[in-house]
């Protein structure tokens, strides 16, 4: 151990329970020897290649844990990346290399971060993987689900799809296989519950519970109300309080999808008085009322319907994506299986009409001689 020899005692074990401390001031005489140890002699050889025994106090480089930089830590780059997209309610990817067979360039750790336009933050392997990676970042954006994916190398094209799996096959010149977790991160649908009303707490309420970033929306929050992009959601249910500027407030968001909880004179009314300020037919027309259809329910029981609505809307407007629309920007190389990026391609070729991308001139070469 180290540059001491150790002496086997009685027990038969080789070494002696080590000591809480470190052997040396106020433990092990100074310049002495622990019991049961004795020095090796100068004219007795070490053993060769043996490293130097250290404390874990030493600690450096390879001793007590990984090397500093490793790839299972994420950059300082990608923390700061990953809290701006949450905080903006960006979608986006975190792609972490989770196995490896030599020879890759990416290592266990690996991280990087693609944003729904497709660009890449970090390191997660060359140009055998990343295009790939990229392309199945996006179909998870698209299907919001979580998968593996695994690139290996194979003498023929394929790619296998299985719950939560990915295989691709390519014939990627340094060989090698890898596996990533594609992790999305989709913000939650938006609701807003317009209104200091019962159905508006409780509509708030029970849409978090179900996934939804929900909170009521008061008067005073009327005029500085800030609405994100993509899957947002509103319902009016001030119960005559102050149904016009509600509505006004909401119909300003193009994106934004408004219900109204009222009765059908009340809706009437209102909707009037939205005229009368000037709101075109195609704004009101974006009005559905009654919200959730209930009529004569407790204000819980409205809540509860309105929600129901908007949930089985989400459904009908946001069917799953193919995985070949949420691909669009990539296609496939036909000889090697690799993804390659359409816009900017160098390498195609056109057969009976159809466009064919490579990403080497060794395959778009192996392509025309085949005919």
């Amino acid at each position: 151990m180290g540059d001491a020899e150790v002496r086997d005692v009685r027990d038969g074990h080789a070494l002696a329970p080590p000591p809480a401390r470190r052997q040396g001031r106020r433990r092990v005489g100074h310049r002495r020897l622990a019991r049961r140890l004795r020095q090796r002699g100068h004219r007795r050889a070490g053993a060769a290649g043996r490293p130097q025994h250290r404390h874990a106090g030493d600690l450096r480089q390879g001793l007590g844990g990984p090397p500093l930089g490793g790839g299972d830590r994420i950059a300082t780059e990608l923390l700061e990346l990953l809290s701006g997209l949450a905080a903006a309610g960006e979608p986006h990817v975190l792609a972490t290399v989770v196995r490896c067979e030599a020879p890759t360039s990416a290592r266990p750790g690996d991280k990087a971060v693609i944003t729904a336009d497709g660009s890449l933050t970090g390191w997660i392997g060359g140009s055998c993987s990343e295009p790939a990676v990229r392309r199945e970042a996006l179909r998870a954006l698209a299907d919001g689900r979580p998968r593996v994916l695994r690139i290996t190398g194979a003498s023929q094209v394929a790619e296998v799809r299985e719950q939560g799996r990915v295989t691709m096959a390519t014939t990627c010149p340094s060989g090698g296989s890898l596996e990533i977790f594609i992790d999305p991160q989709v913000p939650p649908p938006v609701l807003l519950a317009f209104g200091d009303t019962p159905v508006a707490a409780t509509l708030a309420r029970l849409a978090q519970i179900v996934g939804f970033h929900a909170r009521p929306v008061g008067m005073a929050e009327l005029a500085s109300l800030h609405v994100p992009d993509g899957d947002a959601w509103a319902v009016v249910c001030t119960m005559g309080h102050f149904d016009e500027d509600a509505l006004e407030a909401a119909l300003a968001h193009p994106g934004l999808d408004v219900a109204l909880v009222a009765s059908r004179r009340r809706a009437r009314s209102v909707l009037d008085g939205l005229r009368a300020r000037g709101l075109g037919e195609a704004a009101l027309a974006r009005v559905r009322t009654p919200a959730g259809g209930s009529r004569g329910a407790s204000q819980e029981e409205i809540a509860l319907a309105a929600l129901a609505e908007i949930m089985a809307l989400r459904r009908q407007r946001r069917p799953a994506a193919p995985p070949g629309e949420a691909a669009e920007p990539f296609a496939t190389d036909p000889m090697c299986g690799m993804a390659v990026e359409v816009a900017g391609a160098l390498r195609t070729a056109e057969r009976e009409g159809q466009v064919f991308y490579f990403c080497s001139d060794a395959c778009r070469e192996q392509f025309l001689a085949a005919g």
